[in-house]
């Protein structure tokens, strides 16, 4: 594959496992809790990292530790538990449409402080986008009369984009001296054992005996797709065009997740909806529009 494809089709299939995500969190929150949920997917994200690296023989690299802990904490705990206990508040949608959108701009102004450029170009291009996903949100909520609890789940969701923000900053700092793959799969157990205990907050883990296939099929969706594949794809995103563009693969989660909707649960998005999507696409490829100019690939070992 042509090296000038190789990065939108990677942003591409990371956006598309993320809004896979969306899709199969919500139904896995149907019969069990959040927190027992995203502790099962990172325990099992872990024990699979743990094996691809082994076998892979690959280094984890050396160097300060904690900007992979805090990754972990905030991106792996923090995130799964603002984004999956507001699931039980709001629907999936609202998290599709909204926390998306926000991690953005979050991203790029945490991203300044360390350094990373807000050129013109990229600015343009969140405004654009930003447009297009405030048309999706806003038609997508024209029908509902907004309750306090679905508000509730909303702001927790805007939490989660921000610890997301901090995720995605911090792993631009371990890049520095590790690989993608060292730093999820040192990540994904830091999380993991923060998220044990909250488990037991809900049931305690009393009801895993009793998840049915589907309960299952979906954890494992989220942990070998939304957790492995897509973490160390977006952090090779990272690596190659900087955080703040690889955190507006983003952007097409909304885009995504609607025609999701259509395709499994039968949704029909409205017509403004489909406009606003119109409008993130232009907005992302704004943004990157001279990215090849601008953001020359990274070489590996550096961020």
């Amino acid at each position: 594959m042509p090296r000038s494809l190789l990065t939108p089709v990677a942003a591409f299939c990371v956006a598309l496992a993320w809004s896979g995500s969306w899709i199969t969190g919500k139904l896995a929150l149907a019969t069990a809790p959040p927190l027992e949920i995203s502790a099962a997917r990172f325990i099992i994200a872990a024990i699979v990292l743990a094996a691809i690296t082994l076998a892979a023989r690959a280094n984890l690299g050396r160097g300060n530790p904690w900007p992979v802990v805090f990754a972990g904490v905030f991106g792996y705990c923090a995130y799964n538990a603002f984004v999956f206990v507001g699931l039980t508040m709001a629907p999936a949608s609202d998290g599709a449409l909204i926390v998306p959108t926000t991690i953005p701009v979050l991203t790029a102004i945490a991203a300044s402080c360390v350094g990373e450029r807000l050129t013109a170009t990229k600015v343009a291009g969140f405004a654009v986008a930003s447009i297009g996903a405030a048309l999706v949100i806003a038609a997508g909520q024209t029908a509902d009369e907004i309750s306090s609890r679905r508000l509730v789940g909303d702001v927790l969701m805007l939490l989660g984009s921000g610890c997301w923000a901090i995720y995605t900053v911090l792993g631009t700092i371990a890049l520095r001296t590790r690989s993608p793959l060292a730093i999820v799969t040192i990540a994904a157990p830091i999380g993991a054992l923060c998220l044990i205990p909250l488990g037991f907050l809900e049931k305690g883990y009393a009801d895993i005996a009793g998840w049915n296939a589907t309960v299952w099929l979906n954890v494992l969706y989220l942990a070998l797709v939304g957790s492995v594949a897509s973490f160390i794809a977006f952090y090779w995103l990272v690596r190659r065009v900087g955080a703040g563009v690889a955190a507006m693969t983003s952007y097409l989660v909304p885009v995504l997740t609607l025609g999701m909707a259509v395709v499994f649960l039968g949704d029909r998005p409205e017509p403004l909806q489909l406009v606003g999507g119109v409008v993130i696409l232009a907005g992302v490829r704004l943004a990157t529009w001279r990215l090849k100019q601008q953001n020359q690939p990274i070489p590996e070992g550096a961020a």
